[in-house]
Protein backbone atom coordinates (compact mmCIF):
# COMPACT_ATOMS: atom_id res chain seq x y z
CA UNK A 1 0.00 0.00 0.00
CA UNK A 2 1.24 3.66 -0.80
CA UNK A 3 0.91 6.28 1.52
CA UNK A 4 -2.35 8.57 0.53
CA UNK A 5 -0.05 11.46 1.06
CA UNK A 6 3.40 12.51 0.40
CA UNK A 7 5.88 15.61 1.44
CA UNK A 8 8.23 16.99 -1.31
CA UNK A 9 11.15 18.30 -0.61
CA UNK A 10 12.05 20.59 -3.36
CA UNK A 11 16.17 20.71 -3.45
CA UNK A 12 16.42 22.22 -6.67
CA UNK A 13 17.86 25.99 -5.51
CA UNK A 14 20.68 24.37 -3.61
CA UNK A 15 21.54 20.94 -4.94
CA UNK A 16 20.39 21.39 -7.96
CA UNK A 17 21.99 24.81 -9.06
CA UNK A 18 25.21 23.90 -6.76
CA UNK A 19 25.45 21.32 -9.72
CA UNK A 20 24.99 23.83 -12.56
CA UNK A 21 26.65 26.39 -14.14
CA UNK A 22 26.51 29.70 -12.19
CA UNK A 23 22.78 31.38 -12.54
CA UNK A 24 22.12 34.98 -11.32
CA UNK A 25 20.91 36.06 -7.79
CA UNK A 26 17.75 37.50 -9.28
CA UNK A 27 17.17 34.04 -11.31
CA UNK A 28 17.67 32.01 -8.18
CA UNK A 29 14.90 34.72 -6.05
CA UNK A 30 12.52 34.17 -9.19
CA UNK A 31 12.94 30.29 -9.07
CA UNK A 32 12.12 30.38 -5.08
CA UNK A 33 9.63 32.85 -5.41
CA UNK A 34 7.72 31.08 -8.07
CA UNK A 35 8.25 27.29 -6.68
CA UNK A 36 6.71 29.13 -3.14
CA UNK A 37 3.34 29.50 -5.25
CA UNK A 38 3.07 25.99 -6.11
CA UNK A 39 1.88 24.44 -2.73
CA UNK A 40 5.28 23.19 -1.50
CA UNK A 41 5.54 22.94 1.90
CA UNK A 42 9.54 23.17 2.05
CA UNK A 43 12.13 23.95 -0.21
CA UNK A 44 16.09 23.67 0.22
CA UNK A 45 17.32 27.65 -0.35
CA UNK A 46 20.43 28.01 -0.05
CA UNK A 47 24.35 26.64 1.26
CA UNK A 48 25.72 28.20 4.16
CA UNK A 49 29.41 26.98 2.70
CA UNK A 50 32.41 28.17 2.10
CA UNK A 51 32.54 29.90 -1.12
CA UNK A 52 35.58 28.15 -2.29
CA UNK A 53 34.26 24.99 -2.07
CA UNK A 54 31.11 25.92 -3.44
CA UNK A 55 31.10 28.88 -5.34
CA UNK A 56 27.33 28.55 -6.80
CA UNK A 57 26.02 29.26 -3.29
CA UNK A 58 28.81 32.22 -2.22
CA UNK A 59 25.23 34.39 -2.56
CA UNK A 60 22.42 32.18 0.04
CA UNK A 61 22.63 35.46 2.71
CA UNK A 62 21.08 37.56 -0.42
CA UNK A 63 19.26 34.53 -1.49
CA UNK A 64 17.44 34.48 1.83
CA UNK A 65 17.10 38.40 2.40
CA UNK A 66 15.46 38.64 -1.33
CA UNK A 67 12.72 35.53 -1.21
CA UNK A 68 9.57 36.28 -0.43
CA UNK A 69 8.73 33.95 2.56
CA UNK A 70 5.48 31.94 3.10
CA UNK A 71 4.64 31.61 6.72
CA UNK A 72 3.56 28.20 5.60
CA UNK A 73 6.58 27.53 3.83
CA UNK A 74 9.96 25.88 5.32
CA UNK A 75 12.89 27.42 3.96
CA UNK A 76 15.97 25.51 4.88
CA UNK A 77 19.59 25.51 4.00
CA UNK A 78 22.44 23.46 4.28
CA UNK A 79 25.24 23.88 7.37
CA UNK A 80 28.04 21.92 7.66
CA UNK A 81 29.50 23.46 10.29
CA UNK A 82 29.41 25.85 13.10
CA UNK A 83 30.32 28.74 10.80
CA UNK A 84 27.55 28.25 8.51
CA UNK A 85 25.31 28.16 11.13
CA UNK A 86 25.87 31.24 12.67
CA UNK A 87 25.59 32.81 9.18
CA UNK A 88 22.27 30.46 8.66
CA UNK A 89 20.86 32.36 11.95
CA UNK A 90 21.84 35.85 11.25
CA UNK A 91 19.57 35.26 7.60
CA UNK A 92 17.33 34.37 9.51
CA UNK A 93 16.69 30.45 8.48
CA UNK A 94 14.05 28.27 10.61
CA UNK A 95 15.71 25.01 9.36
CA UNK A 96 19.00 23.53 8.44
CA UNK A 97 20.34 20.30 7.36
CA UNK A 98 23.80 18.41 7.81
CA UNK A 99 24.98 15.90 5.57
CA UNK A 100 27.18 13.18 5.79
CA UNK A 101 27.77 9.35 4.22
CA UNK A 102 26.95 6.01 4.49
CA UNK A 103 30.90 5.41 2.63
CA UNK A 104 33.90 5.73 4.06
CA UNK A 105 35.51 6.09 0.90
CA UNK A 106 33.32 9.00 -0.01
CA UNK A 107 33.08 10.68 3.35
CA UNK A 108 36.93 11.04 3.08
CA UNK A 109 36.77 12.60 -0.66
CA UNK A 110 33.85 14.85 -0.27
CA UNK A 111 34.25 16.17 3.07
CA UNK A 112 38.30 15.22 4.12
CA UNK A 113 37.50 13.16 6.92
CA UNK A 114 36.15 9.45 7.93
CA UNK A 115 32.72 9.13 8.95
CA UNK A 116 33.08 9.44 12.55
CA UNK A 117 34.93 12.96 12.53
CA UNK A 118 32.25 14.31 10.35
CA UNK A 119 29.25 13.02 12.91
CA UNK A 120 31.79 14.85 15.83
CA UNK A 121 31.47 17.40 13.68
CA UNK A 122 27.83 17.86 13.42
CA UNK A 123 27.21 17.76 17.45
CA UNK A 124 28.24 21.29 17.96
CA UNK A 125 26.30 22.26 14.89
CA UNK A 126 23.22 20.06 16.53
CA UNK A 127 23.46 21.32 19.70
CA UNK A 128 23.30 25.20 18.50
CA UNK A 129 20.67 24.56 16.46
CA UNK A 130 19.14 22.89 19.27
CA UNK A 131 19.16 26.13 21.60
CA UNK A 132 17.21 28.50 18.77
CA UNK A 133 14.37 25.54 18.12
CA UNK A 134 16.02 25.08 14.79
CA UNK A 135 15.02 21.72 13.09
CA UNK A 136 17.78 19.53 11.56
CA UNK A 137 17.74 17.02 8.47
CA UNK A 138 20.17 14.55 8.20
CA UNK A 139 21.39 14.03 4.68
CA UNK A 140 23.12 10.20 3.91
CA UNK A 141 25.23 9.82 0.60
CA UNK A 142 25.74 6.64 -0.75
CA UNK A 143 23.41 4.40 1.13
CA UNK A 144 22.95 2.19 -1.21
CA UNK A 145 26.03 2.45 -3.63
CA UNK A 146 29.02 4.59 -3.46
CA UNK A 147 31.59 5.62 -6.98
CA UNK A 148 34.43 4.83 -5.40
CA UNK A 149 33.44 1.77 -2.85
CA UNK A 150 31.02 0.04 -4.63
CA UNK A 151 27.86 -1.66 -2.50
CA UNK A 152 27.37 -0.31 0.55
CA UNK A 153 25.96 -3.10 3.17
CA UNK A 154 22.38 -2.34 4.44
CA UNK A 155 23.88 -2.70 8.29
CA UNK A 156 26.58 0.34 7.74
CA UNK A 157 23.95 2.47 6.17
CA UNK A 158 21.09 1.98 9.23
CA UNK A 159 24.47 2.58 11.59
CA UNK A 160 25.22 5.90 10.67
CA UNK A 161 21.28 6.55 9.86
CA UNK A 162 20.55 5.82 13.91
CA UNK A 163 23.57 7.72 14.86
CA UNK A 164 22.43 11.10 13.34
CA UNK A 165 18.96 10.56 14.44
CA UNK A 166 20.32 9.51 18.22
CA UNK A 167 22.28 13.22 17.89
CA UNK A 168 19.20 15.00 16.82
CA UNK A 169 18.26 15.17 13.43
CA UNK A 170 14.48 14.52 13.07
CA UNK A 171 14.89 13.11 9.71
CA UNK A 172 17.40 11.58 7.82
CA UNK A 173 17.32 11.66 3.85
CA UNK A 174 18.73 8.59 2.17
CA UNK A 175 20.54 9.18 -0.82
CA UNK A 176 21.45 7.67 -4.05
CA UNK A 177 24.28 9.75 -4.99
CA UNK A 178 25.54 7.81 -7.80
CA UNK A 179 22.33 7.01 -8.82
CA UNK A 180 23.45 3.31 -9.45
CA UNK A 181 20.76 1.67 -6.80
CA UNK A 182 17.56 -0.81 -8.13
CA UNK A 183 15.05 -1.27 -6.17
CA UNK A 184 15.85 -4.86 -4.70
CA UNK A 185 18.57 -2.25 -3.06
CA UNK A 186 16.27 -0.19 -1.97
CA UNK A 187 14.16 -3.09 -0.03
CA UNK A 188 17.13 -4.37 1.56
CA UNK A 189 18.47 -1.03 2.80
CA UNK A 190 14.67 0.04 3.88
CA UNK A 191 13.94 -3.47 5.77
CA UNK A 192 17.16 -2.69 7.74
CA UNK A 193 16.22 0.86 8.23
CA UNK A 194 13.13 0.20 9.61
CA UNK A 195 13.51 -2.41 12.10
CA UNK A 196 15.43 0.38 14.00
CA UNK A 197 14.00 3.88 12.75
CA UNK A 198 10.45 4.88 12.70
CA UNK A 199 9.35 5.76 8.71
CA UNK A 200 8.06 9.03 9.14
CA UNK A 201 11.85 10.00 10.33
CA UNK A 202 13.03 8.96 6.47
CA UNK A 203 12.73 10.17 3.56
CA UNK A 204 14.89 9.20 0.24
CA UNK A 205 16.83 11.35 -2.09
CA UNK A 206 17.15 9.20 -5.32
CA UNK A 207 19.35 10.44 -8.42
CA UNK A 208 18.50 9.19 -11.84
CA UNK A 209 22.08 8.95 -13.48
CA UNK A 210 21.03 5.25 -14.78
CA UNK A 211 17.29 6.13 -14.96
CA UNK A 212 16.35 4.31 -11.72
CA UNK A 213 14.99 6.63 -9.92
CA UNK A 214 11.25 6.40 -10.18
CA UNK A 215 11.20 3.04 -9.82
CA UNK A 216 13.30 3.18 -6.44
CA UNK A 217 10.62 5.93 -5.76
CA UNK A 218 8.20 3.84 -6.03
CA UNK A 219 9.58 0.94 -4.21
CA UNK A 220 9.94 3.09 -1.21
CA UNK A 221 6.15 4.34 -1.55
CA UNK A 222 5.26 0.84 -1.24
CA UNK A 223 7.12 0.01 1.72
CA UNK A 224 5.61 3.06 3.68
CA UNK A 225 8.02 6.02 2.85
CA UNK A 226 6.49 9.15 2.32
CA UNK A 227 8.62 12.29 2.00
CA UNK A 228 10.57 12.72 -1.07
CA UNK A 229 13.56 14.91 -1.96
CA UNK A 230 13.35 15.99 -5.91
CA UNK A 231 14.75 18.98 -8.48
CA UNK A 232 12.60 21.23 -10.18
CA UNK A 233 13.76 20.06 -13.88
CA UNK A 234 15.89 17.65 -12.64
CA UNK A 235 18.34 20.60 -12.00
CA UNK A 236 21.98 18.92 -10.64
CA UNK A 237 24.31 17.51 -12.98
CA UNK A 238 26.16 14.47 -11.53
CA UNK A 239 29.33 15.38 -10.39
CA UNK A 240 30.71 11.32 -10.71
CA UNK A 241 29.55 11.09 -14.00
CA UNK A 242 29.99 13.91 -16.43
CA UNK A 243 26.59 15.12 -18.82
CA UNK A 244 24.20 12.63 -16.53
CA UNK A 245 21.34 13.68 -15.12
CA UNK A 246 21.56 13.45 -11.03
CA UNK A 247 18.30 14.78 -9.03
CA UNK A 248 14.97 13.05 -9.93
CA UNK A 249 12.62 15.63 -11.61
CA UNK A 250 9.91 17.07 -8.93
CA UNK A 251 7.90 16.79 -12.38
CA UNK A 252 7.68 13.37 -12.88
CA UNK A 253 7.58 12.38 -9.15
CA UNK A 254 4.39 14.76 -9.36
CA UNK A 255 3.17 13.19 -11.86
CA UNK A 256 3.97 9.48 -10.68
CA UNK A 257 2.21 10.20 -7.29
CA UNK A 258 -0.72 12.05 -9.33
CA UNK A 259 -1.51 8.72 -11.22
CA UNK A 260 -1.06 6.76 -8.16
CA UNK A 261 -3.71 8.56 -6.37
CA UNK A 262 -1.37 10.25 -3.72
CA UNK A 263 -2.02 13.60 -2.67
CA UNK A 264 1.02 16.28 -2.94
CA UNK A 265 -1.20 19.65 -3.04
CA UNK A 266 1.39 20.58 -5.15
CA UNK A 267 0.49 22.42 -8.52
CA UNK A 268 2.36 20.32 -11.33
CA UNK A 269 1.95 23.42 -13.91
CA UNK A 270 3.52 26.14 -11.83
CA UNK A 271 6.22 23.69 -11.20
CA UNK A 272 6.67 23.19 -14.98
CA UNK A 273 6.81 26.79 -15.79
CA UNK A 274 9.42 27.45 -13.23
CA UNK A 275 11.53 24.49 -14.52
CA UNK A 276 11.26 25.93 -18.06
CA UNK A 277 12.31 29.47 -16.34
CA UNK A 278 15.30 28.71 -14.94
CA UNK A 279 16.43 26.44 -17.60
CA UNK A 280 16.15 29.74 -20.37
CA UNK A 281 18.58 31.26 -17.68
CA UNK A 282 20.77 28.18 -17.25
CA UNK A 283 21.01 27.93 -21.43
CA UNK A 284 19.51 23.88 -21.65
CA UNK A 285 16.43 22.07 -21.62
CA UNK A 286 14.67 20.40 -18.24
CA UNK A 287 15.81 17.04 -17.47
CA UNK A 288 12.72 15.62 -17.07
CA UNK A 289 10.54 13.49 -18.98
CA UNK A 290 7.31 15.26 -17.76
CA UNK A 291 8.54 18.57 -18.73
CA UNK A 292 9.33 17.83 -21.70
CA UNK A 293 5.93 16.18 -22.69
CA UNK A 294 4.11 19.27 -21.31
CA UNK A 295 6.26 21.55 -23.58
CA UNK A 296 7.58 25.37 -22.22
CA UNK A 297 4.09 27.12 -21.01
CA UNK A 298 5.31 30.24 -22.56
CA UNK A 299 6.06 29.12 -25.88
CA UNK A 300 2.95 27.37 -26.66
Amino acid sequence: MVPTKVNIVEVGARDGLQNETAVSLVDKIRLINQLSSSGLKHIEAGSFVSPKWVPQMADSDQVFAGITQKPDVVYSALTPNLAGLERALESGVKQIAVFGSASEAFSQKNINCSIAESLARFEPVIELANQHNIPVRGYLSCTMVCPYEGEIKPEQTTKVANALFDMGCYEISLGDTAGKATPNRVIAMLDSLLTQLPKDALAVHFHDTYGQALANIYQALLMGINTIDSAVAGLGGCPYAKGASGNVATEDVLYLCEQLGIETGIDLNIINEAGWQICHALGKRPSSKVALALGDPNSL
